[in-house]
């Protein structure tokens, strides 16, 4: 069974003045994405800057946001590494605070071989009994998952379900799902891809766009499960712009300075992310403004 069908929301943390997470407005804020019927909420993933967070502060972090949901959608816990020892320990620790599934990125920096990705992911899957779900984003860790390798993986190892798919490249995913032969359940890690991904066969997606606009995202997804692909491709191709916009500099910061906008965070970043050029600010508000977000 599919830890989720539909659009995830890769969930940003809020910060305080001080840096420390603002539980109030993340409250607020998870409480909004699931009236905004969000599908599952991703958190302390690459959107949620867990890059920059301290051990007690992700898994206090995965751990608030656990409770506040309390069962009605499910809760995927960010907790990959580029130490496997690591990756294990951060998995066991989410999983005894009760998330629904984790997602594993791939080793950045010392990087690995395919072999070394296939013992690094079977390594922390088996240390946990819930569902894992591969993310493959090379643009930012340097390593790319093969297909053959991801389709491994889901074969042989019973609890990784499925992968997220942020290469960006689409001939990429169709050899992954030409190979897959339904093995695995694939999230598009794009969101200006969503339909696409659709297309050839997955079943979600895992976004930034939902945090300003889970409805509309939901909708991509829901449509296109509904057999109303026309619908689905003009929601997509109408969010462009603003997808656009949202990646015009480096995840998170764009999107938490829309979230700024929309008054659900404060522009408090762990360096070293910054605050927002004004020139893209201003695209940015332009184009929630023509989404009708704003």
């Amino acid at each position: 069974m599919s830890v989720f069908k539909g659009a995830a929301v890769a969930i940003v943390t809020p910060f305080l003045d001080d840096q420390s997470v603002d539980y109030d407005q993340f409250a607020k804020n998870i409480e909004e994405q699931i009236a905004g019927n969000t599908d599952a909420i991703v958190v302390c993933g690459t959107t949620g800057e867990a890059a920059t967070l301290s051990q007690k502060e992700h898994l206090d972090a995965i751990e608030f946001c656990v409770k506040q949901v309390n069962g009605r959608i499910p809760v995927i816990a960010g907790t990959g590494s580029n130490c496997t020892e690591e990756g294990i320990y951060m998995s066991t620790e989410a999983e005894k605070r009760g998330v629904d599934a984790l997602l594993l990125v791939t080793p950045y920096y010392n990087k690995c071989t395919q072999k070394g990705l296939y013992i690094h992911f079977k390594a922390i899957a088996d240390s946990v009994k819930i569902p894992c779900i591969l993310y493959n984003v090379p643009s930012r860790t340097g390593v790319n998952i093969l297909p053959e390798t991801a389709v491994k993986l889901c074969r042989e190892v019973e609890n990784i379900v499925g992968i997220k798919e942020a290469s960006g490249n689409i001939s990429q995913i169709s050899r992954l799902m030409s190979l897959a032969n339904g093995c695995v359940d694939l999230y598009s890690g794009d969101d200006n891809q969503i339909v696409p991904v659709l297309a050839l066969g997955g079943i979600g997606v895992i976004s930034v766009l939902s945090n300003i606009a889970p409805k509309q995202t939901h909708q991509i997804c829901q449509d296109f499960f509904d057999g109303n692909v026309e619908a689905s491709r003009e929601l997509q191709l109408k969010a462009i712009p603003l997808i656009d916009a949202l990646f015009c500099e480096v995840n998170p910061i764009p999107v938490k300075k829309a979230m700024v906008y929309l008054g659900k965070c404060k522009e408090i970043y762990r360096s070293p992310l910054c605050e927002m050029e004004e020139a893209h600010a201003e695209l940015l508000k332009k184009e929630m403004e023509n989404f009708g977000i704003l």
